[in-house]
């Protein structure tokens, strides 16, 4: 103990660079950036895990001259956290985006529910999407990950060597574009089963003309989706390992890109 004390008297400067950069991870990565944990946990948890990391990054050095080239050193820190923890988001944001697709198709399009974790209106099937990817997360212990992720970091992207690049600049597009293909993958099957019961009705409207395909049509869809959602559970749990290795992939990605050359 006396130890590890005497280490953080002596290296407070790179204890709180690295206290920055611990804290900015858990403002919005999955789990730990959610309004639902508490503020003094992310807190504590952030302090230890920082006093975990300068016992073993002693060698780490802080060039700073002055209060000014440590305050810039601050906010690069702040930036790398930010931006590693902005990315894992990325993915779980690709859930959202095939949450909309799916409930505008099935007929929920104006059903939003209030998240209380990022207080903003979100699809009813995206949020039921997202607990479930959100459990599995948890039980494949991605957030283990996440942090080692973090730890790992300090190889690749040691203090004071972080840089805006044009590397980082395109792998933050194809990492965007890439998200996007994943949301629209996840509906898929949704849509193609919202087609058929288009065509479906299309036909039935000309084989039928008395029967009022709109209040046939509305049920009709949602019942269809609601099914092929329950449908498809098996096979996108089984995907989520996939997924969640992609994600993974994109975090030591931009930890690459991050650094300077």
């Amino acid at each position: 103990m006396n130890d590890v004390l005497y280490i953080l008297m002596d290296k407070f400067e790179l204890f709180l660079l690295i206290l920055v950069r611990m804290s900015s991870l858990f403002v919005i990565t999955p789990v730990f950036g959610g309004r639902n944990v508490p503020s003094y946990l992310k807190i504590a948890f952030a302090f230890f895990c920082s006093v975990i990391l300068v016992t073993l990054l002693q060698d780490q050095s802080v060039d700073a001259v002055n209060i000014y080239s440590y305050a810039a050193l601050i906010l690069k820190e702040l930036a790398i956290g930010i931006i590693l923890g902005y990315t894992s988001y990325l993915v779980f944001s690709a859930l959202f985006l095939a949450g909309q697709i799916i409930d505008t198709q099935i007929g929920f399009g104006m059903v939003n529910v209030l998240d209380p974790m990022h207080d903003s209106q979100i699809p009813l099937t995206g949020n039921f999407i997202y607990i479930i990817t959100l459990l599995f997360f948890l039980m494949m212990n991605g957030h283990h990950v996440l942090l080692t992720a973090l730890f790992k970091s300090y190889n690749v992207l040691p203090i004071n060597s972080f840089a805006f690049n044009n590397v980082l600049y395109h792998n933050m597009l194809n990492i965007f574009f890439e998200t996007f293909a994943l949301g629209f993958k996840i509906s898929i099957p949704i849509l193609a089963a919202s087609l058929l019961a288009e065509i479906s009705l299309g036909i039935l409207a000309k084989t039928v003309p008395q029967m009022n395909v709109f209040v046939v049509g509305m049920p009709l869809k949602v019942g269809v989706g609601l099914v092929t959602l329950l449908a498809m559970m098996p096979m996108f749990i089984t995907t989520m390992d996939l997924t969640f290795d992609k994600m993974y992939s994109y975090i030591y990605l931009i930890i690459k890109s991050l650094a300077k050359g």
